[in-house]
């Protein structure tokens, strides 16, 4: 009889370890799952930008911007902006780069305009990260506009009027924002419709 219930109690045992060891990892998977999914992503050009990901990493997987990447490798600055920054980055679609006069892209892309190119994409670039809330914060104090000073070295002015916010260049161009807060783990992107120029 004994023997009958300490068999019974060393399969009751070795049944609940196992179960035990089999949970431990669903249970691991599980939280791994819903830390993923609790991940602020943000669509971009029919991609999921995850805030895990650098500028470049995410960027490379937006079909809206395969201009702005091309060009950012063109210039060398790719390793840049994988680097810790922290960056704001406007950044502008496919369509605002065919925007531009016609052949301006090629020529930029020329490797004899590798200088231009670099000034203009840097232009594009704000040291530090700035989301939606802290441009609307520091506009306010500022009378409804935030002049950021760009890697480039000349300033953008980002205002917001009705809900909508611009990016003015230097020359008075005006992009829309039309996507805020995309989340990098190193800065910040706002998608935007126009190219800059400093």
């Amino acid at each position: 009889m004994k023997t009958h219930s300490r068999m019974r109690a060393l399969a009751m045992g070795l049944s609940l370890a196992l179960a035990t060891a089999a949970a431990v990892p669903m249970a691991m998977a599980g939280q791994m799952n819903s830390s993923m999914s609790m991940q602020k992503t943000v669509m971009v050009g029919g991609a999921a930008m995850y805030p895990s990901k650098n500028i470049i990493e995410n960027a490379v997987n937006s079909k809206d911007h395969t201009t702005l990447v091309a060009a950012v490798k063109a210039a060398g600055l790719v390793e840049t902006l994988e680097g810790p920054g922290p960056f704001t980055v406007f950044a502008p679609t496919n369509e605002a780069f065919a925007a531009l006069p016609a052949g301006t892209v090629d020529n930029l892309l020329k490797p004899e305009n590798k200088a231009t190119l670099t000034k203009v994409l840097t232009y594009h670039v704000v040291p530090g990260k700035y989301t939606a809330h802290d441009l609307a914060k520091l506009a306010k104090a500022h009378g409804g506009k935030a002049m950021l000073k760009t890697v480039e070295g000349d300033s953008i002015t980002v205002a917001g009027k009705d809900g909508k916010w611009t990016v003015t260049d230097a020359k008075g161009n005006v992009a829309n924002i039309t996507i805020a807060d995309v989340t990098q783990s190193n800065g910040e992107i706002f998608v935007i419709d126009k190219v800059l120029m400093p």
